[in-house]
């Protein structure tokens, strides 16, 4: 890889442990700056640091005993390492960690999935999305350099999804999330999968519970990637690695990646 290039990936591991050899073995071959992942289901004592720091990775992580759970990878230390939306949230929800790598701001969410429209979880996700932006006014201004990324839980345009006017209206694509994430974006985000990668067909999650949903091509694009202006400008490349989601006992869902050229 350039000296000059910085390679970020996200993806939802549901279960760090459970997909260790995967998880480290694609590092190895992919070597990233940064990955942030999702749904890690360990407690912070029980976490396999050791395994990535062997591997010349640095990791910050927050988790909880059987659900949720967040983690950055980084080749160069993190610092100024926050965990969580402040006072807002669940307690101990483990959904955000966020800190500056390499000069850059980094925010890794796992955003509430939502479970059935018009109920008190689908509310608590709408909530959560918005306080995410109040998040991003707090601390930082869209003229810095920032990413924000993870596994959204939306697929917030008609092409993230293999079929838009079947999957309109249910969760991952109501047009209240949609909504909810427009205002997020429009704080200063842009997607930059979509800069690059403009057509449909290109997806993040399968569900399990359909079946051949890969073969079939029935997938959801609900993992993003979205980084302030001037860094969009910066990108040379991003693209999705279905690689994964074909291994033996998979995540649901599986890697994006894009790449900076930074001057």
């Amino acid at each position: 890889m350039a000296e000059n290039t910085f390679k970020v990936a996200s993806m939802n591991v549901n279960s760090i442990r459970a997909r260790l050899d995967i998880v480290l073995n694609w590092l190895s071959k992919e070597q990233p700056d940064l990955l942030c992942v999702q749904e890690t289901k360990v407690q912070d004592a029980q976490f396999p640091q050791e395994q990535f720091a062997q591997r010349g990775y640095h990791a910050i992580f927050a988790g909880r005993k059987s659900y949720n759970g967040v983690a950055i990878f980084s080749k160069t230390e993190a610092q100024n390492v926050k965990i969580g939306l402040d006072e807002w949230g669940d307690e101990g929800e483990a959904r955000l960690i966020a800190a500056k790598i390499k000069g850059i701001n980094v925010v890794n969410v796992y955003v509430p999935q939502g479970r059935e429209v018009d109920t008190d979880y689908f509310t608590y996700k709408l909530a959560w999305l918005k306080n995410l932006r109040k998040y991003l006014e707090r601390y930082y201004t869209p003229d810095e350099q920032v990413i924000c990324l993870g596994d959204f839980n939306v697929a917030p345009e008609a092409i993230d999804v293999y079929d838009h006017n079947r999957l309109l209206g249910r969760v991952g694509h109501h047009p209240e999330e949609q909504k909810a994430l427009k205002f997020l974006q429009e704080w200063g985000l842009e997607d930059v999968f979509r800069r690059h990668v403009p057509e449909g067909g290109h997806y993040t999650f399968w569900d399990y519970r359909v079946k051949n949903a890969l073969e079939r091509g029935m997938g959801w694009k609900i993992d993003h990637i979205w980084v302030t202006k001037g860094l969009a400008e910066k990108s040379v490349r991003a693209w999705i690695d279905t690689s994964l989601r074909k291994l033996p006992k998979p995540s649901d869902h599986t890697a994006i990646i894009t790449e900076f050229r930074l001057r």
